[in-house]
């Protein structure tokens, strides 16, 4: 008897990595302060002809330990967070000035409210709640009025993410009973699932000209790369390996897509064109690297590593011409949030005892405690406005 194909998914915890083997309609979507991926232990088809080897990596630089200058003075942290805290014993959503002041609760009930996600014109958030049995999509204004539920299925509806003007938003669905990604309008109406697959369909990232989706799918035996015209058609694989590939992220300039791989034994960093050619390895250690998020600029990464023996953030710039440690502490720090200017990080730690949210210069000078609560605050989201 044909066995069922297996997907590992790797969580990042506060602590550590976990591996748990579920079904394969599971999901990877990725968590507050982690990272997911998925694997399989089925043959793939050989890679079609036209593919590419990956690019030889550049021999990874020495992290600096010491903080590099600022190249001009920094200017005043300005904006919003939007954040999620369980302060009031269950999880809701919060919004912060990016110095920590004016920290306001913008909702108030009794079940789960998290992955509060900005429009891009900054006047709404989209989030996921589970205040009417199950997860669902919600938006609302960022004073928290006019709460609005957007999907109703008796499943799971999550991941929600804006295209570039603000008029759609993509997200995962397990209504067909296996996760697919959907698309609907900003209100709610002519949602229309885009993959129809047995295997699982997740994580998709809008390309910066709204007409490509990219995202991560376990249809051929593992978690791969793919990517679709917006309207699901054109759906093509772009990564080729019999271990887990994840996480994709378009680059600002929708140039290249980042991704997580663990072809070479364990989670590094990876970019290629967005067909996927020119594949090139970013990072090169033995340990974790992952949860990446590129600068507004698109010429540095952020990522969380565990290579100095816990999980601390750092910053790559393209070409690996210079990699930065930008935390230093036996605690746990992770998934990095650039400000819209690119001149600061948001970041979860646990450094005080329980997770809080912090703010570092790009160059690892300037640290601030932005929460102060005695329980958990996390998933910090910057308003591009």
């Amino acid at each position: 008897m044909m066995s069922k194909p297996l997907i590992f998914i790797f969580r990042l915890s506060v602590f550590t990595i976990i591996a748990i083997a579920v079904t394969a309609c599971g999901s990877f979507a990725g968590l507050g302060t982690g990272l997911t991926g998925s694997a399989g232990d089925g043959t793939l088809d050989p890679p079609p002809a036209t593919a590419k080897p990956v690019a030889p990596a550049t021999p990874e630089p020495e992290a600096s330990a010491t903080p590099v200058s600022s190249p001009t003075p920094l200017p005043p942290v300005t904006g919003r967070i939007a954040f999620v805290s369980n302060r009031d014993g269950n999880d809701e959503i919060y919004v912060m000035n990016a110095d920590g002041s004016g920290q306001t609760r913008l909702t108030t009930d009794p079940s789960e409210d998290n992955s509060p996600v900005w429009s891009p014109d900054g006047a709404r958030l989209v989030f996921v709640s589970n205040r009417d049995g199950n997860d669902e999509i919600y938006v609302m204004n960022t004073d928290g009025s006019v709460q609005t539920r957007l999907t109703n299925a008796s499943s799971k509806d999550t991941s929600p993410s804006w295209s570039p003007d603000g008029g759609r938003i993509v997200f995962e669905s397990f209504r067909d009973d296996n996760w697919e990604i959907y698309l609907m309008n900003a209100d709610g109406s002519d949602q229309t699932r885009l993959t129809y697959d047995p295997g699982g369909d997740s994580q998709p990232s809008w390309s910066p000209d709204g007409k490509h989706i990219v995202f991560a799918t376990n249809r051929d035996g593992n978690s791969s790369v793919y990517v679709m015209n917006a309207d699901g058609s054109g759906q093509t694989r772009l990564t080729y390996s019999s271990a887990p590939n994840g996480n994709p992220a378009w680059s600002p300039d929708g140039g290249h897509i980042a991704f997580t791989s663990w072809r070479d034994g364990n989670a590094e960093l990876y970019m290629m064109n967005p067909d996927g050619s020119s594949l090139v390895r970013l990072t090169d250690n033995p340990t974790e690297d992952a949860w990446l998020a590129w600068s507004l600029d698109g010429q540095q990464i952020a990522f969380r590593s565990d290579r100095d023996g816990n999980q601390e953030i750092y910053a790559i710039q393209l070409g690996g011409s210079r990699l930065s440690r930008l935390t230093d502490n036996p605690a746990t720090d992770g998934d990095p949030r650039w400000s819209p200017d690119g001149w600061h990080i948001a970041f979860p730690s646990d450094r005080d005892g329980n997770v809080e949210i912090y703010l570092v210069n790009f160059d690892g000078s300037g640290l601030l405690r932005l929460t102060n609560s005695s329980a958990f605050d996390s998933n910090p989201a910057w308003s591009r406005q």
